[in-house]
């Protein structure tokens, strides 16, 4: 095509609806007119003139073959110019942040990567509070969080492959795995789902979970997420894949096994005695968070001969006057809280700890002194409550179980729960996340996996990648003997 820059300029504004930001600049180079087109408002300016315009308009050479040629060659300083030859191209380079380059006459159109990134400080993420160990955490730059995974990961054997998802928000997504550790048809498949995504837009990574997951429709989860650099590029080290999506901080994982969420960044940067002691206290907590008003319904109601007389009685004094029963109590308690929980989440963060604080005690103290519920009650739910953070990403999912255990417990008691806990098992068991026992190392029992189950070992003991995760076995050691580096 032959450049007629000011047809050609107002074929681009007409395709991208006249929208007030798209300015242009003319200039004369060589005797020939040269416009440029951008996009203020993702346009870094002092960049624009310090590489395009400083240099076009300061031209001490003569031109040598084709001016646009020279002028790429020759001219300017930008670190990318890429050469487009339609105006559909062009339209969408200059949404990605790209400057054109128009010359009178010209075959082709240049772009110039002009893009101003625009980040949030370097900060601990929320999510991912640590005691010891790094605290930068990602952002909603891609680039950035590209380049933080670079920082750990100096090694060609580092692969990023790079899509655009969203029929409209064009965003881009980065899958990011160690070539010689990743299962092959993992990647394959990961690949394979993301580029059958049909979607308008994609505005946060968590869009992508349910085309990831093998059942959307669960309620447990099937990816796992980070907000850290340390702790993607530490799974990616055990075979798993990372998932980075533009404008979103948090980065998705897969396989993912359900052991990951009881783990925490701060365990490994720990002493393993004590990351030991607090794990097996995670899972006391998490069977405490699902069962426990269920438990006491369910013992309240069917099954009090069997508590100890004292605490009987107390339960008894402490019951007495309140007009419903067990369950209506439990039930009450438990909405009580969620409510409060979801005014404390939607308040700004000056008022949410004083309405939380104010809330559960006066409601709470009343509720107890108006006889609509019980001492005991509220405790168990407050009790169950707390625990739930324990596992912050993982208190939806609890929330749900819990009412369907106080359900099953004020119908079919302890016997029930019982039942309830097995087929979760079960359930659980038959879960597969992109070959990856959902229950693993414990279903299927894997020996060599169990040195970072439950128990931690040292990292030293540490001297293979997970059974778990599936992996490139031909670099199966995390280190090499020194007897075998002599």
């Amino acid at each position: 095509m032959k450049i007629n820059t000011q047809k050609t300029c107002e074929e681009i504004k007409s395709k991208l609806h006249n929208c007030s930001d798209i300015k242009t600049r003319s200039l004369k180079v060589f005797n020939k007119e040269v416009t440029l087109v951008y996009i203020a408002d993702i346009t870094d300016n002092q960049l624009l003139n310090d590489t395009v315009i400083y240099p076009l308009t300061n031209i001490n050479k003569k031109a040598k073959g084709k001016i646009i040629d020279f002028i790429k060659e020759e001219i300017l300083s930008s670190v990318e110019v890429t050469e487009i030859t339609s105006v559909e191209d062009a339209c969408q380079d200059i949404l990605q942040g790209k400057t054109l380059l128009l010359l009178e006459g010209a075959d082709k159109i240049l772009g110039c990567d002009m893009e101003k990134i625009v980040v949030r400080a370097v900060e601990q993420p929320p999510t991912s509070l640590v005691i010891r160990g790094p605290r930068e955490g990602f952002n909603e730059s891609i680039k950035y969080n590209l380049a933080l995974i670079r920082q750990r990961a100096k090694s060609d054997d580092l692969v990023i492959t790079d899509l655009e998802l969203g029929n409209i928000t064009k965003t881009k997504v980065s899958v990011v795995y160690f070539d010689s550790l990743a299962d092959k048809g993992v990647v394959k498949e990961i690949l394979k789902r993301l580029k059958k995504i049909k979607i308008d837009g994609v505005m946060d990574s968590h869009y992508l979970i349910s085309y990831l997951s093998n059942r959307p429709h669960s309620l447990f989860k099937q990816v796992g997420d980070t907000e850290k650099p340390d702790i993607l590029v530490a799974k990616m080290l055990e075979g798993r894949v990372g998932i980075l999506v533009d404008g979103s901080p948090i980065a998705l994982t897969l396989p993912f096994i359900l052991i990951e969420d009881l783990q925490n960044s701060d365990d490994y940067y720990g002493q393993p005695v004590h990351v030991s002691f607090v794990r097996i206290l995670r899972l006391i907590g998490v069977i405490m968070a699902v069962l426990l008003p269920g438990a006491y319904i369910a013992l309240s109601k069917f099954h009090y001969k069997i508590l100890p007389l004292e605490f009987l009685v107390t339960i008894m004094n402490s019951s007495a006057g309140i007009p419903f029963s067990p369950f209506v109590e439990i039930i009450f308690c438990v909405l009580l809280f969620e409510i409060l929980y979801e005014a404390n989440l939607r308040m700004p963060q000056y008022l949410g700890i004083a309405t939380s604080i104010v809330g559960a005690l006066i409601l709470g103290e009343t509720a107890v002194n108006a006889g609509l519920v019980s001492p005991p009650a509220v405790m168990i739910v407050a009790l169950s409550g707390i625990t739930f953070y324990i596992v912050p990403s993982m208190a939806g999912q609890f929330s749900i179980l819990r009412l369907v255990g106080c359900l099953i417990g004020a119908c079919l008691g302890i016997y029930g729960m019982l039942l309830f806990c097995v087929y979760l098992v079960a359930y659980l068991s038959d879960f597969d996340s992109y070959k990856s026992p959902h229950l693993a190392p414990a279903a299927p029992f894997i020996k060599d996996d169990q040195k970072d189950f439950i128990v931690r070992k040292p990292i030293s003991d540490m001297r293979k990648r997970p059974k778990s995760i599936p992996n490139n076995k031909k670099n199966d050691d995390r280190r090499v003997d020194n007897d075998n580096e002599n």
